[in-house]
């Protein structure tokens, strides 16, 4: 069963081709595309539209859990009922559908991994890690064994070739919906394949794509947390998987104890809530003490993170270089890009925050773009400790 190539209706070029081809690279036309299918609208509208451009299409979907399926384990876009809007989906549209099991896989390299970088302080990104490992290493071979030449996303950002030969991930020409964050550590050899259909799109223009086929997906709501930590309970799936944390003090900037906290899985950096500390002025956690199990806790001005450090860096538009840059570097999914100073070596990246940025999480990924909106580098953050813990003379700027 390979790609194929069914197409009754009217083709919307407008929606999938830009008047430049330099906006969003796309397949050559008639090329045979597997469709990552999550169920949801997005996908589902990339299906459409690469069908109506001409493109021989196939739609692939992870299979992530086993049946039976405890209901509300999984998000709408990784649990058996996803599964299953997928295959309507492309038994609605005539083209052929492959469900690819990765159930032990994705409990190994993704759920294991998280439960135990969460339960040694970090906060980790399992989509970044799920897009890196499982969606371009178990799906992506799938594809190529049913006779695929490309695989298309429905995440909502853009490639454009560089002039220098390399491929450039970049935001979506919608930021509201850009989802390049959890695609920056992608390399250039898995980039060279894929492709991006809804980087020009509006959210509304999928759901219209959508229900011009009468789909269901089109009124389906979006995920929104992490697909495999049913009612945001982090702890009880870290506990599950590592064992039941200890309690321990939680302690000021100045290393007073101000209480007692259930155990570090149960806080995130940033958190202001639950901490259960009687105080004139909030606290929040600004860092975790993983050998004294304990949590470090300052008022707002205590937040501030002005230099992190991350791991080797995924380089993107630009090749590998040893010159400091200056980018706009965006820490988590939600996080708004800031200015910032970076520091390459092959390592790591050191990156100086010009304002410093509050609630810097290890475990999760520095992005830095370029004002184009395009992804210069990336590296998973190691250590992102509040201005207020580190050393004031180490962590001062270098003049330029």
């Amino acid at each position: 069963m390979g790609c194929h190539n069914a197409n009754p209706m009217t083709p919307e070029p407008d929606l999938l081709f830009p008047p430049s081809a330099e906006e969003n690279r796309l397949p050559p036309r008639g090329a045979a595309i597997a469709v990552a299918m999550s169920g949801g609208v997005d996908s589902a509208a990339a299906l459409i539209l690469l069908q109506r451009a001409g493109y021989a299409c196939m739609g692939v979907t992870l299979r992530l859990v086993p049946e039976p399926e405890k209901k509300s384990v999984f998000e709408p876009c990784c649990g058996l009922e996803a599964v299953q809007d997928a295959e309507r989906v492309c038994r609605q549209l005539g083209v052929p559908h492959r469900t690819v099991r990765a159930i032990e896989p994705f409990d190994r390299f993704i759920i294991d991994w998280f439960a135990r970088d969460y339960a040694a302080g970090q906060t980790p990104n399992p989509c970044i890690r799920c897009n890196r490992m499982v969606k371009f290493g178990i799906l992506w071979k799938a594809a190529r064994d049913a006779g695929c030449e490309w695989l298309a996303m429905g995440h909502y950002a853009r490639l454009i070739p560089a002039e220098n030969g390399r491929l450039a991930l970049a935001r979506a020409r919608f930021q509201e919906k850009d989802q390049s964050y959890v695609l920056a550590p992608l390399t250039q050899r898995q980039l060279s394949r894929v492709c991006f259909p809804m980087g020009l799109l509006t959210k509304q223009q999928a759901r219209d794509v959508a229900a011009s086929v009468d789909l269901r997906s089109a009124k389906k709501p979006e995920s929104q947390e992490i697909c495999f930590v049913p009612d945001r309970d982090y702890a009880a799936l870290v506990a599950q998987r590592t064992g039941v944390a200890p309690p321990g003090p939680i302690i000021d900037v100045s290393g007073r104890r101000l209480g007692t906290h259930l155990g570090l899985i149960h806080y995130t950096i940033g958190q202001r809530r639950g901490l259960g500390i009687a105080a004139e002025r909030p606290y929040y956690v600004i860092a975790m003490d993983t050998a004294a199990n304990a949590l470090v806790v300052g008022h707002e001005e205590h937040t501030a993170c002005g230099r992190l450090t991350t791991g080797p860096p995924v380089w993107g538009a630009v090749p590998p270089t040893d010159k400091p840059f200056e980018c706009r570097v965006q820490l988590r999914a939600r996080h708004q890009a800031a200015p910032a100073k970076v520091i390459p070596a092959r390592k790591g990246l050191t990156i100086f925050l010009t304002p410093p940025q509050r609630g810097v999480a290890p475990g999760q990924w520095a992005v830095c773009y370029d004002e184009a909106g395009r992804v210069l580098v990336s590296g998973e953050i190691l250590e992102a400790p509040p201005d207020i813990l580190a050393n004031r003379n180490a962590d001062a700027c270098p003049e330029t």
